[in-house]
């Protein structure tokens, strides 16, 4: 999928009802995307979103583990870079797709489909 095929942003409510150092699974029914979609609010306070689905084997990346700056696959330890989704740690190779987080007021908005501005 490429911008073009961006979604409508979906509000997923207050930002502090995520609290700091955890992933939430958003669905793909919920997003109308491909893939449900892993929502991190990371250690430093950022809020990032990328595919749910790790690109070494068929896991759920938001069952894994906040590190910094990566969020880490729960199966075989692939730690993907919360900014740009590229893996920075053996066995996966193959970056996931990130998503667009915003806040509007004091709720999170995902924006499916749009990749992070700072990739």
């Amino acid at each position: 999928m490429s911008t073009t095929d961006a979604l409508p942003p979906l509000d997923l409510g207050p930002a502090d009802k995520f609290p700091e150092g955890e992933v939430f699974r958003v669905s793909a029914q919920d997003t109308g995307w491909s893939d449900d979609i892993a929502v991190v609010h990371a250690e430093d306070g950022g809020f990032y979103a990328l595919d749910d689905t790790c690109s070494h084997e068929a896991v759920s990346l938001s069952d894994g583990y906040v590190e910094e700056d990566t969020l880490e696959c729960p199966m075989h330890a692939s730690a993907f870079c919360l900014r740009t989704g590229v893996p920075e740690t053996l066995p996966a190779l193959r970056p996931v797709r990130t998503h667009q987080i915003t806040i509007s007021g004091d709720h999170l908005m995902l924006h499916p489909g749009t990749p992070r501005p700072d990739q």
